[in-house]
């Protein structure tokens, strides 16, 4: 069973409005309203009643509770409890200004820098936020018994998993990243029991992404999956999902502006790991750095 959004093991004050805009795809057009009231001025809901946000998004206070029990909420009270506690973090950092995320050909260089800067840090911190520890240990657990580790990614998370595989390869942990779909088919169909497989997709809907994941599960393998919509396909076929909280900007979207969150993420799995197997990988890792140490050009 994967861990999937309806069973969140962190606590409700963790990433609220990253959980309501990660969930926001798949929501009804009644949810839709509501998450779209939340997102909009959080402030001002943490501050009304139930039957003021109902009367604003024009529905029921039942549909409401069925909103916040979507979220993996008791109810009301907590959703404001929640979003009381998200904006108490926030209030300490500068508001992240819509101009601030949007960029023009007049822009100086010093302008983009602080942009990029805020947005980032804000994804960090959200990302940071809302992940399931629990299941960042249920990773890190899966990867250090693993056999063979199978990473599928394309397209701007192929970077990100790229990283990860290096440096786990320096560890010695057996991983090989797959970016081409009929490859990463036929290895996630040599999978079993003894393997896992780490699927990367921001959206969770790349079907070259999707596909091998479900494969290798259906061998038999366990299966990881690193999205920002935690009910996207890639959830389905994943025993074990982690998310970002990454916002698109209007230059930078999809992978592109997951990119330091994914990052993020895969610091903590391959942290992990090396915690697990600290004395083996620090002496792999010391071996490996002798032996490149030849192929370094010395400085001027």
């Amino acid at each position: 069973m994967a861990d999937q959004p309806e069973s969140y093991s962190h606590p409700p004050q963790s990433g609220i409005l990253a959980r309501i805009r990660g969930v926001a795809p798949t929501l009804t057009a009644t949810h839709s309203r509501i998450a779209e009231a939340i997102l909009a001025d959080p402030a001002t809901v943490a501050g009304s009643t139930i039957t003021e946000l109902a009367e604003r998004c024009g529905t029921s206070l039942t549909t409401i509770t069925r909103f916040c029990r979507e979220l993996g909420l008791a109810g009301y009270p907590e959703l404001r409890l929640a979003l009381a506690a998200e904006i108490g973090r926030t209030d300490s950092r500068p508001p992240q200004d819509p101009a601030l995320i949007a960029f023009s050909p007049e822009d100086p260089m010093s302008a983009v820098l602080r942009s990029l800067l805020v947005t980032d840090l804000h994804a960090m911190e959200e990302t940071a936020a809302q992940l399931d520890l629990a299941a960042v240990d249920r990773a890190v657990s899966a990867l250090v018994r693993a056999r063979v580790i199978d990473v599928f990614a394309v397209a701007g998370s192929a970077g990100v998993a790229m990283d990860l595989q290096l440096r786990l390869h320096m560890i010695g942990r057996p991983c090989v990243l797959w970016t081409d779909v009929h490859n990463a088919i036929c290895s996630a169909n040599a999978r079993d029991h003894r393997d896992v497989a780490l699927a990367i997709s921001h959206t969770g809907t790349t079907a070259e992404v999707v596909e091998p994941l479900r494969i290798a599960k259906e061998r038999g393998a366990t299966t990881i999956a690193l999205t920002n919509f935690p009910r996207s396909p890639i959830s389905d076929v994943a025993d074990i999902v982690l998310t970002t909280a990454a916002q698109d900007t209007p230059l930078r979207a999809g992978a592109q502006a997951a990119r330091h969150t994914q990052m993020l993420v895969l610091d903590c799995l391959y942290i992990g790991v090396v915690q697990r197997t600290h004395d083996a990988s620090q002496r792999l890792h010391a071996t490996a750095s002798d032996a490149l140490v030849k192929h370094r050009l010395p400085n001027r």
